[in-house]
């Protein structure tokens, strides 16, 4: 709708200030043309809108002179609380800063949006670690963020999985991802990725550095994952395996659709058996092994031990 774009562009130069009709165009995801004859609505209108012509040119909105109207409607005023996680705010000492600036966007909201992001409030919480997950002890996070923040180096004595366990880096941190209750620093030299709660020695240097200009977070992040699952499987062989009705397993590839029990037979990629076998087996009985006979085995010895431990504890495991 044309009165939502107008208050969009509104919005986007006064958060970012000088932009282009190119770039308003992108943003918007409409046609240049359509932007000039928005600017144009918008002078008619009284804002004091202003474009500059030439190579470093744009529109841009008088110094100092900022609108009061948010724009919000009411499935934005509740993805907005239900996008404040206290969590992660908290593990980044934004707990009180966060609760502060809900209050203060509460205040300023209408009665009936109010009363809509209180029952989202209410009704939704988000808790991403699973169940049988520790929660990562992470004492270096928020000096982490602050750097990130800061744009300043940081010298981290690291703890990895391969020899050497133990390696010194100094690291130029571009950002920080929260994936399944698990904080990650993605930082340069690379960028490579490395896990925060691993970091067991850190010191922020007075050095700052430059952040690459257009370095996009989510962006790497999504490639960095999509890499991760290459690599995972490269070396590795793949498993044929028979599926429970329902169950699906990531990058499995069906071969027959389904057999006489209605159970779909496919085949996996797998990095190794003993990681595979650890995978499988948490499906339990929705799963049948058919190859490799290595990793069948592997599986059947380890149900095996299994039955035996507890078949002897027919007692309730009293001594």
């Amino acid at each position: 709708m044309k009165s939502s774009r107008l208050v969009a562009i509104l919005l986007l130069l006064q958060t970012r200030g000088r932009m282009t009709a190119a770039q308003l165009a992108a943003e918007l995801e409409v046609s240049v043309r359509t932007v000039y004859r928005d600017v144009e609505a918008l002078s008619a209108a009284g804002v004091p809108l202003y474009g500059d012509a030439g190579h470093a040119g744009g529109y841009r909105l008088l110094d100092g002179w900022r609108t009061r109207l948010t724009g919000l409607t009411t499935a934005e005023a509740e993805a907005l609380f239900l996008a404040g996680a206290p969590g992660p705010a908290a593990d980044l000492g934004l707990g009180p800063v966060l609760a502060a600036a809900q209050l203060k966007v509460r205040a300023a909201l209408p009665p009936e949006l109010r009363a809509h992001a209180d029952r989202i409030s209410g009704r939704f919480h988000l808790d991403a670690p699973g169940w049988y997950a520790d929660t990562d002890e992470t004492p270096y996070l928020p000096a982490v963020a602050e750097a990130v923040w800061n744009g300043r180096a940081l010298d981290v004595r690291y703890r990895r999985w391969r020899e050497p366990t133990e390696v010194r880096r100094r690291l130029e941190p571009y950002g920080l991802v929260l994936k399944a209750g698990r904080w990650y620093v993605v930082a340069a030299p690379g960028p490579r990725t490395y896990r925060v709660d691993q970091i067991i020695e850190l010191t922020l240097l007075e050095a700052e550095f430059d952040r690459p200009e257009g370095f996009d977070l989510a962006a790497h992040w999504t490639a960095y994952q999509r890499d991760f699952h290459t690599r995972l499987y490269e070396g590795g062989g793949e498993a044929l395996v028979r599926l429970a009705p329902g169950v699906t397993l990531p990058r499995a590839v069906p071969v027959d659709a389904r057999d006489a029990g209605a159970w779909t037979v496919a085949r996996v990629p797998v990095e190794s058996l003993d990681h595979a076998a650890a995978e499988f087996l948490r499906l339990g009985a929705d799963i049948e092994v058919l190859a490799p006979p290595g990793l069948r085995a592997r599986i059947a010895r380890t149900i095996a031990e299994l039955a035996e431990r507890y078949g002897n504890r027919g007692d309730g495991g009293a001594d």
